[in-house]
């Protein structure tokens, strides 16, 4: 009897060894929303970087030398075309004018006298009395005389210039820049730096380039036999601020760069953008948004990727549940979705969402989604 007994023990502990020693039970597979991926017309916005400028921005430079008496503006202010900005010492500029004068004065005293002369002397070579010679000689005289006059009325008119450019006016309407230089400074023409910055800023431009391959996917979006032609067929574009906010006014794209820039490769593009409040300044910066449409394209929701080493993931579905993790080419954003060129297709299903601990060949049980609307992308030519 207590043979039977040993033996039974002996049973019940390597039975419940190898309980023990048993391999836990699998979890179950995790349900997981998907979806079949399908075409559909889209627009995507496309940013490139853009610098504004005004839409004449030039340098306010003294055209004589001399000493800065005054300074009739303030750095910032807005100035009408023509309203004096800088007053330079027009003392030495006023001499300069009344010697010119005063030497037209003297011209013009000498060709006087030179008429006399060659009235004097023309009847009395008629009478013989004198020779021809003195009177060819003084003809001669007068025409001198008359010549003189014309370089002293072209020192009186270029003494007048320069008197005229003691007095810096504005060329357009705008906004002053910096004051470098203060009253007293001596300014030249020759100076590197400017007296200051002026810019029309009523309108701005803001310029932004196109990679090759963009430059030719944007032609072929709008009808034209021509650059111009096109260009007339362009929707308004946004700016978008530093602070990413949109600025309240859409611009016009009005000028394309004649030539690729050889060194980057890319071609520049002007927006012009209406300023009337003076928002803008010439050095802003931004960023211009292009809506381009895509006929027939693939969209994948953003939150249905994954990102890894630069490169974006989703997670397809067999027939079987098994998850495949697949790599996409990303070409533009619409909204919340990613446009794809290349990676998945038409009908490929596809994981929605909690794909963060998804693993290459794992099963999940699918659950159809028929919210998300995806796309697949057919490059029109």
């Amino acid at each position: 009897m207590k043979k039977v007994t040993l033996l039974s023990l002996i049973a019940i502990f390597f039975i419940s060894c190898a309980d023990k020693n048993a391999a836990p039970a699998a979890p179950p597979a995790p349900k997981l929303p998907v979806a079949a991926i399908t075409t559909e017309n889209t627009t995507t916005d496309a940013e490139y970087p853009a610098s504004i400028q005004g839409t004449v921005d030039v340098e306010i430079r003294p055209q004589i030398s001399g000493n800065l008496d005054r300074v009739l503006v303030d750095e910032g202010a807005y100035v009408s075309k023509g309203q004096t900005l800088f007053k330079i010492n027009e003392r030495p500029f006023r001499e300069q004018l009344n010697n010119a004068l005063a030497n037209l004065h003297a011209a013009e005293a000498a060709l006087i006298n030179a008429q006399l002369e060659v009235d004097k002397l023309t009847p009395l070579v008629q009478n013989k009395v004198v020779s021809d010679y003195q009177l060819k000689t003084a003809k001669a005289t007068k025409k001198i005389a008359a010549a003189n006059i014309e370089q002293a009325k072209a020192m009186v008119a270029s003494a007048k210039i320069n008197l005229s450019y003691t007095n810096v006016t504005a060329p357009v309407s705008g906004y002053i820049g910096r004051l470098p230089k203060k009253q007293g400074s001596l300014v030249a023409a020759t100076d590197v730096e400017p007296l200051t910055t002026l810019s029309d800023v009523h309108e701005v431009y803001a310029y932004f380039s196109l990679s090759e391959t963009d430059f030719i996917n944007f032609k072929s979006q709008y009808a034209g036999n021509s650059i111009g032609a096109k260009i007339k067929n362009l929707p308004p574009v946004s700016l978008i601020l530093a602070d990413n906010n949109a600025y309240p006014q859409t611009g016009k794209i009005d000028m394309v760069d004649g030539q690729f820039d050889k060194t980057t490769g890319a071609i520049t593009l002007r927006a012009t953008f209406p300023n009337a409040n003076g928002t803008l300044r010439s050095g802003n910066t931004g960023r211009i948004r292009l809506g381009l449409e895509h006929d027939d394209a693939i969209l994948v929701p953003q939150s249905a990727t994954v990102e890894m080493q630069d490169k974006v993931f989703v997670f397809t579905v067999n027939k079987e549940n098994k998850v495949t993790k697949m790599p996409i080419t990303v070409v533009g954003k619409s909204g919340t979705n990613y446009l794809i060129k290349d990676g998945v297709k038409s009908g490929d299903q596809i994981v929605l969402s909690g794909i963060d601990k998804l693993q290459e060949g794992q099963l999940i049980q699918p659950e159809k989604s028929t919210d998300t609307k995806i796309a697949q992308l057919i490059n029109k030519k």
